[in-house]
C-alpha cells in the first residue's frame, strides 16, 4: 500500500476522522490524477507506450512527473470522444508509474509507462485542471492448484502456437512466457501481446481470479488459432490447385477473400468505385454516359491481369477527365476587351472590330435571355498573312480579352487523318486526336483554339487531315463531333476555333468555305516603326535587363533598321535585329564600357554591321532599256519583281526563264502578242521579229513565280526593250494584259503596295477596277504613294515610260494617220477609175 497523505498540504488529502485502528480495517484507498485511455487497456506488469496530446492530459502529465508518477489509466467507453469524464469511463483500470516522457515537435508527448496493480474508482474528486478521483486498490485472488498449472500449460502452449502462425510476433516472446512462473503475470503478457479488442482487455482486467482469466485467455488464443489454422489451410489448398502459371492470379483471389473475411474493399473494387464516382460527376450527354457505365461494367468483370483491362481503364480516364459541361466564360466588358486588343497589338482594326461585334452580340444576347442555339455557335475564323504580323498572338490575345483558355494545335506538316480524329480502340497504343487531346488540357469546354498553318497541311496514303477538319469546322455538324477513340459526341460548338495561313490558294476550297477570312497585310515603315516603339523595344529591354534610363533607341535609328537592315511584311527579323542591338549594348555594360544613352542612326552600322539593303538598286536596275518593275505576292507578303527583256538576233523565237508558271508564261505570250498587233502605234518596227529572238527573264530563278499580275509589267519591258527607251525607275505597276490591251483587276493591292513602298518606288500603277481596294491601305501610304489607276496599256506606257517615248509615239501615230489618208484617196482614186470604165 502506498502512503501519500504525508501533509495538509498535497494535493488530493482530506482530513478524516477516523482512528489508525480503524484506517487499518477499510480498504486501502488513495487519491490519484486519471488518465482516461482511448482504445488501450494497460495491465499490470506490463511496459506500454502512450501518446498524449490533449491540453488537460498535458497538465496531468507535467504535474505527475514533477511529483511521485504515480496515475491512474482508465479505458474510456467512447473511443471517439474528446475529453471524457466522470461516468464516460470504465470504473476498473490499473495503477502506473511514468518511466519516461519525451516531447515532440508537434506538441504531443510521449511516455512509457508501468502498469502496477488494478484499482476502482472509488469517488471523482475533480475535472478541472484534469480528472481526479479516489481510487482502492483491487486484490487478485492468485491460488496454486493443479488446475492453475494445467491452465498455464496450456496458455504456454496456444500462445507458442499464434506466435509461430503470426509474423509480427518475435519468436522471444515464447520464450519469455515459458520462463515465467507466476500465472497472473504471464496472463498479462500474454494479453498484452495478442491482437485483442479494448473491450475484451477490460473484460479480462476486470476479472478477479487468476483461473477465470486463464480460462478466458485459452479460449480466446483457441479461436484465433482456429482462424489462423483455416486461413493457412486455404491458402495450402490454392497453392494446390494452381500452377505456376496462374500464381499471381489465385494471389489476388486470395487476397480478395481475405478482405472480404474482414470487411474491407479490394484494390479493384476501390478503383472501380472511384471510376463510377467520376463518371457521376463528369456532366456527361446521356450517349456518352450510358457508354461509359458499359464499359464500367466489363472491367468489373475483367481481372486485372487481363489484357484488355488497361484498355477499358485508359478509355474511361479519358472519358471522364473531358471537360463535358465545365466552361470558364466570364462577364463580357466591351471597354475591357477593346483595351487588352489595344494593349497587345498595334492597328489590325478590321480585326478587333470583328471580335468586339462578336463580343457585342453575346452579351446583348445574354441580356435580352436568347436562346436560339443555331444563332448562338461560335465565328471560324481564319487569319491569313505573310509571317510575322501577329496572327498567333492575336488570338492569345482574343482568348485573353474573352476571359477563356487558350490551346493550339500546329497543322505544319501534318499528314494523318487520325492525328484529326485519333484512332480506334482496337489498334495497341490507341489515343484521341489532337483535338480532344487539346481540349482536355484546356480543362474548359469553351477555350480559343487555334489551328496553326492550316495552309500547310498535307495528304497522303494515310488519309486527309483538311477532309478530317471539314467536320471540326463546320457549326452545322461540330456540335456532335466523333472522335474514332472516344466514340461518343463531343460537342466542339462552344470553342472558338482561329485557324492560321500565310496563303489561301493551298487550302480546300471546301474547308475555306467553312471559315471567316480575315486578312492580314503586311506593315508600312511607319506602323513597324509604332510597333517596334511601343512593344519590341520594350520587350527586348527587358529582356535583356535594361532599364529605359540606361539605353533608349532613337525613332531615327529605328527607321535605319526598317528600311536597311530588315525587308519584310512582319516584324520578325525587325525584332531579331533590335535584339541584336540590345546583347551588343549588354555585352558592353557587362564589360564595363561606356554606351551611348540613345542610340542614333549613326549607331547603328557600329552595332549591326553594314546596311544589307538598298533602295538606290531601283535607278541601276532600270538604267537600261527592257527592264520594267512589277509587284507580286508571295508567301512573306509582296515583293518587288525587275522583269527583264532581252533581244538578239534570231529566227522570231521567244525565250522565257526565271521558273515562271504556266499562267505567266501565257500572259508573256500575251503581252508580246499585243505588243507586235501594235508596234506602228509604239514607234516599232512592225518587221523586227522576223529577224530577232526575245529573251524574257525574271531574276530571283530559284523561287516559283506564278500569276496573270505580271502582264503590264511584260509590256512595258517589251516595249522599252524594241524602243530602246528605258522605263522610269520610280515606277511600279500591277495588272492583268488582255490582247486588245486593257488592263483587268488583280488582287493582292495591299501587299503589292506595301512591297513598292518598302522598295523605295514612288509611282504605283494599278487597274482601274482596283480603286475600292485603296480604301484599305493606311494613310501613311496613300500619302508615300502617287496610285495611277488605269484602264488600258497606253495609259500605263503614259506614266511609265519618259517624254522621249511619247514623242515618238505622237510622231508615229501621226505618221499612221498620213499613211492611212494616203491609203484612202489611193482606194478612192481607184474605186472612181472602175466606175468610168
Amino acid at each position: 500500500m502506498v502512503e501519500r497523505f504525508r501533509s495538509d498540504n498535497e494535493p488530493g488529502y482530506e482530513p478524516t476522522d477516523e482512528t489508525p485502528e480503524e484506517q487499518e480495517e477499510a480498504p486501502s484507498t488513495l487519491v490519484l490524477p486519471i488518465l482516461p485511455l482511448r482504445g488501450t487497456v494497460v495491465f499490470p506488469m506490463t511496459l506500454v507506450p502512450l501518446a498524449a496530446g490533449q491540453p488537460r492530459s498535458l497538465r496531468l502529465i507535467d504535474d505527475v512527473v514533477s511529483g511521485d508518477r504515480m496515475v491512474g489509466l482508465v479505458l474510456q467507453k467512447d473511443p471517439e470522444q474528446e475529453g471524457a469524464g466522470p461516468g464516460e469511463t470504465y470504473e476498473i483500470g490499473t495503477i502506473a508509474s511514468i518511466h519516461q516522457m519525451m516531447r515532440v515537435p508537434d506538441g504531443t508527448v510521449r511516455l512509457a509507462v508501468q502498469g502496477q496493480r488494478r484499482m476502482r474508482i472509488v469517488e471523482w474528486l475533480q475535472e478541472e485542471p484534469y480528472l481526479t478521483a479516489r481510487v482502492e486498490e483491487i486484490p487478485e485472488e492468485v491460488e496454486e492448484s493443479v488446475e492453475i498449472k494445467a491452465l498455464v500449460r496450456n496458455a504456454q502452449e496456444l500462445f507458442q502456437r499464434l506466435v509461430g502462425l503470426v509474423s509480427n510476433l518475435p519468436e522471444e516472446l515464447v520464450t519469455a512466457a515459458l520462463n515465467i512462473d507466476d500465472p497472473l503475470h504471464l496472463v498479462y503478457l500474454i494479453a498484452s501481446n495478442l491482437r485483442m479488442e479494448a473491450e475484451e482487455r477490460q473484460a479480462l482486467l476486470e476479472l478477479d481470479s487468476v483461473r477465470a482469466k486463464l480460462q478466458r485467455l485459452n479460449a480466446f488464443m483457441s479461436k484465433e488459432l482456429d482462424l489462423l489454422e483455416l486461413g493457412k489451410k486455404i491458402q495450402s489448398q490454392v497453392q494446390e490447385e494452381v500452377g505456376k502459371t496462374q500464381r499471381e492470379y489465385y494471389l489476388r483471389e486470395q487476397l480478395k477473400a481475405i478482405q472480404r473475411e474482414l470487411g474491407e474493399t479490394s484494390e479493384q473494387e476501390a478503383e472501380i468505385n472511384e471510376l463510377r464516382a467520376k463518371i457521376e460527376q463528369a456532366g456527361m450527354p446521356e450517349e456518352a454516359e450510358r457508354e461509359a457505365r458499359r464499359e464500367l461494367d466489363r472491367l468489373s468483370k475483367l481481372p486485372p491481369a487481363a489484357a484488355e483491362y488497361g484498355v477499358i481503364r485508359t478509355y474511361l480516364d479519358w472519358l471522364t477527365s473531358l471537360p463535358w459541361n465545365k466552361s470558364t466564360e466570364q462577364e463580357i466588358d466591351i471597354a475591357k476587351a477593346r483595351q487588352i486588343l489595344d494593349e497587345d497589338h498595334y492597328d489590325l482594326e478590321k480585326v478587333k472590330e470583328r471580335i468586339l461585334e462578336y463580343l457585342a452580340v453575346r452579351r446583348l444576347r445574354k441580356e435580352r435571355a436568347v436562346s436560339d442555339e443555331e444563332e448562338s455557335r461560335e465565328p471560324i475564323l481564319c487569319f491569313v498573312g505573310p509571317p510575322g504580323v501577329g496572327k498567333t498572338s492575336l488570338a492569345q490575345s482574343i482568348a485573353r480579352a474573352l476571359g477563356r483558355e487558350f490551346t493550339r494545335m500546329s497543322l505544319g506538316g501534318v499528314r494523318d487523318e487520325a492525328e484529326i480524329r485519333g484512332h480506334r480502340r482496337t489498334y495497341i497504343g490507341a489515343m484521341p486526336g489532337r483535338i480532344i487531346q487539346a481540349i482536355r488540357r484546356a480543362g474548359t469546354n469553351d477555350p480559343v483554339f487555334v489551328l496553326d498553318e492550316i495552309d500547310k497541311l498535307g495528304a497522303d496514303w494515310r488519309g486527309d487531315p483538311s477532309s478530317a477538319l471539314l467536320e471540326v469546322l463546320d457549326p452545322e455538324q461540330n456540335s456532335t463531333f466523333r472522335d474514332h477513340y472516344l466514340d461518343v459526341p463531343f460537342d466542339l460548338s462552344k470553342v472558338m476555333f482561329i485557324a492560321t495561313a500565310n496563303m489561301l490558294d493551298t487550302i480546300p476550297p471546301a474547308l475555306r468555305d467553312r471559315m471567316e477570312i480575315l486578312q492580314l497585310s503586311g506593315y508600312t515603315d511607319e506602323e513597324k516603326l509604332n510597333i517596334a516603339r511601343h512593344y519590341l523595344v520594350p520587350k527586348q529591354l527587358k529582356r535583356h535587363a535594361l532599364s529605359p534610363e540606361e539605353v533608349t533607341i532613337d525613332d531615327s535609328a529605328l527607321m535605319e533598321i526598317i528600311q536597311h537592315y530588315t525587308r519584310e511584311a512582319g516584324v520578325r527579323n525587325l525584332e531579331r535585329e533590335i535584339a541584336s542591338v540590345a546583347r551588343k549594348i549588354a555585352t558592353r555594360l557587362a564589360e564595363g564600357q561606356a554606351v551611348q544613352r540613345t542610340i542614333q542612326a549613326e549607331h547603328i552600322r557600329e552595332l549591326l554591321g553594314k546596311r544589307r539593303f538598298h533602295y538606290e538598286e531601283l535607278s541601276e536596275r532600270t538604267a537600261v532599256p527592257g527592264v520594267a518593275i512589277g509587284v507580286g505576292v508571295t508567301p512573306v507578303g509582296g515583293d518587288i519583281m525587275f522583269i527583264e527583256a532581252s533581244r538578239m538576233p534570231g529566227r522570231g523565237n521567244v525565250i522565257i526563264t526565271g521558273q515562271l508558271g504556266e499562267v505567266m508564261r501565257e500572259s508573256s505570250q500575251a503581252a508580246l502578242s499585243l505588243v507586235r498587233a501594235r508596234a506602228t502605234e509604239f514607234g516599232i518596227d512592225p518587221d523586227f521579229f522576223k529577224e530577232s529572238d526575245v529573251h524574257l527573264h525574271v531574276p530571283a530563278g530559284a523561287v516559283p513565280k506564278d500569276g496573270p499580275s505580271a502582264g503590264v509589267a511584260i509590256t512595258t519591258a517589251l516595249v522599252s526593250l524594241l524602243t530602246g527607251i528605258p522605263v522610269r525607275n520610280e515606277v511600279a505597276m500591277t495588272g492583268e494584259i488582255t490582247l486588245r490591251g486593257q488592263v483587268l483587276p488583280v488582287g493582292g493591292i495591299k501587299e503589292k503596295a506595301l512591297a513598292a513602298a518598302r522598295a523605295g518606288v514612288k509611282v504605283f500603277i494599278m487597274p482601274k477596277r482596283n480603286e475600292a481596294d485603296l480604301d484599305d491601305l493606311p494613310p501613311s501610304l496613300r500619302e508615300r504613294l502617287e496610285f495611277v489607276l488605269v484602264d488600258t496599256i497606253d495609259e500605263v506606257l503614259s506614266v511609265a515610260m519618259p517624254e522621249e517615248f511619247k514623242g515618238r509615239v505622237a510622231a508615229a501615230r501621226q505618221q499612221g494617220a498620213s499613211e492611212r489618208e494616203l491609203r484612202e484617196v489611193a482606194a478612192a482614186s481607184q474605186q472612181g477609175t472602175d466606175v468610168a470604165t
